[in-house]
This record gives C-alpha cells, structure tokens and sequence, in this order.
C-alpha cells in the first residue's frame, strides 16, 4: 500500500495543546493522507457491510437509530483495521494534546450516518464510561471529507465545565436540554466541514452533536477512544457504565488500572 506509516510521528504544536486545553476538542489538518484514507475506507467499509444487522427500515428507527450504524472493537475482528486502531501517530496525537505520559484504547468504534440518516442528539461521551477522571479522548477520523450536508461533529467549545447534562444519555431529551443549557452560555458552537485527513480530538464531558446527512453517500467515520494508560476504573453511576464495564474493560477491577487484553498501551 502506498501512503502513510502510521506510526511516523505528527508534530502536536504548544499553541495547539494550549487550545486543546482550553476548549477540550482541536481539529488537526493532514494528520492521514488520502492514499492511507482510501486503503482504510475500503478495508473499514467492508467490515461494517459484513457486521452491520440493522434491518429496520430508517423511517421506523427512533432518533438514535437514525443516527448511525454502530459498530465496536473492529481491532478485534481484522488484522488491517488493528493496525489503524493502534496507529502510534494516533495515539501519540491523543497523548500530547491530554498531557499525558502514555495512553491506553478504552475501544473503538465505526460510526457510519447514512444517507438520509437524521441527527446524533448533543451529549457528553463519559455519561456512559465508568472511568474515573476525565483524562479521555476521542479521535473522530473521517473516511471521506465530510461536508457541511453530511452530518460532521460539531463542537460547544469549553463545555467540558458544564455540569448540566451530564446525566442524559444520548436521546430526544438530551438534544433538547443540552441545546437550551448551551444557549444562555457563551460557548463558541463550532460547525465546520472536515477536509480529507483532517481529524478531531475532543475529550469525554465536553458536549457534541452532528447534523443530518442529507447527501446520497454514506457519510463514514473511524473513531478511537483513549484514556490515560494509568486509568482506573470508577464504581459505575449508571446502567450505560455497568455495560461498558462489563463490555470493554472485562476483569478490570474497581479502584484499579484497567489493563485487561481489551485494554492495550498504545502509546
């Protein structure tokens, strides 16, 4: 394959963690190049067609439904897409921009909005994991540019101190509360398109939301969640806690790091 060794390093700029610091998300321009996307998309693409069971038809879904199809731990399940997963440019991006010494995947996911699909409701990422600081991060790294009408991640930028919401799984209601909390605040709402190569980072608590992909193709995102490699793991506060527990840090014991084989350092 022509195109980028994943694990050559990407210079992470001081202006650029200081922002990352303060806003808790940064988009980074030509972190992967277009050979290495289009090698990917199609590998990723493949096994999303092969796992994806979703037969509903999209107008009988609830919100979440129409929001994407979901599919998890993809590192698990082909040997190409592990070596994208534990990309140490990735992963060392994730590290510098949190400040920390090494990181550890919590998991991956594949997040494709299809055509027509509807919204992903505003909500905060870390509701859902039992982990005990905030010392996560996600890289949202589209397969394709992604256009405003295909439904990119939009931003509140510095909402990660808002604590209204944080108890609202992603749904109906937490678009509509999360929305009315971030109107009477002064956080910057960030909407812009994603160029090829280009990748964000945002942290668990600050909150996000994409728009509808009113395009004809299949708007196609990797996504790889990082936590500090010296995570450990919280009593869970909700049934979406006990889940991931259970689910991608199995053995993991509470007050403890979690270093399960689910659970590699990365970086």
């Amino acid at each position: 394959m022509k195109g980028l060794n994943l694990d050559q390093e990407y210079t992470v700029s001081e202006a650029e963690i200081k922002f990352y610091q303060k806003n808790r998300y940064i988009k980074l321009k030509q972190v992967l190049d277009k050979d290495t996307l289009a090698h990917y998309n199609t590998i990723i693409s493949d096994k999303v067609n092969e796992l994806n069971s979703e037969e509903v038809p999209m107008e009988q879904r609830d919100t979440y439904g129409k929001a994407f199809l979901q599919l998890f731990n993809l590192w698990t399940k082909d040997e190409a897409i592990k070596e994208f997963v534990f990309s140490k440019r990735i992963a060392k991006i994730a590290a510098d921009l949190m400040q920390v010494d090494g990181v550890r995947l919590y998991h991956d996911q594949a997040l494709f909005k299809e055509a027509g699909g509807g919204i992903t409701p505003w909500h905060a990422d870390q509701y859902y994991w039992p982990l005990e600081t905030d010392k996560t991060i996600t890289a949202w790294i589209p397969l394709q540019a992604t256009p405003l009408n295909m439904g990119p991640l939009e931003f509140s930028a510095g909402s990660h101190k808002i604590m209204d919401g944080r108890e609202l799984a992603i749904s109906d209601e937490s678009e509509a509360q999360i929305q009315k909390r971030l109107k009477v605040t002064d956080y910057t709402h960030v909407i812009e398109p994603f160029e090829i190569g280009e990748i964000s980072f945002h942290s668990g608590w600050v909150f996000h939301r994409a728009g509808a992909n009113s395009t004809e193709q299949m708007r196609k995102v990797m996504t790889i969640i990082y936590m500090d490699r010296d995570m450990k793991l919280k009593e869970p506060s909700n049934d979406g806690q006990m889940n991931d527990w259970n689910t991608w840090c199995p053995g993991a014991n509470i007050g403890e790091v979690i270093n399960t084989p689910l659970n590699p350092v990365l970086y």
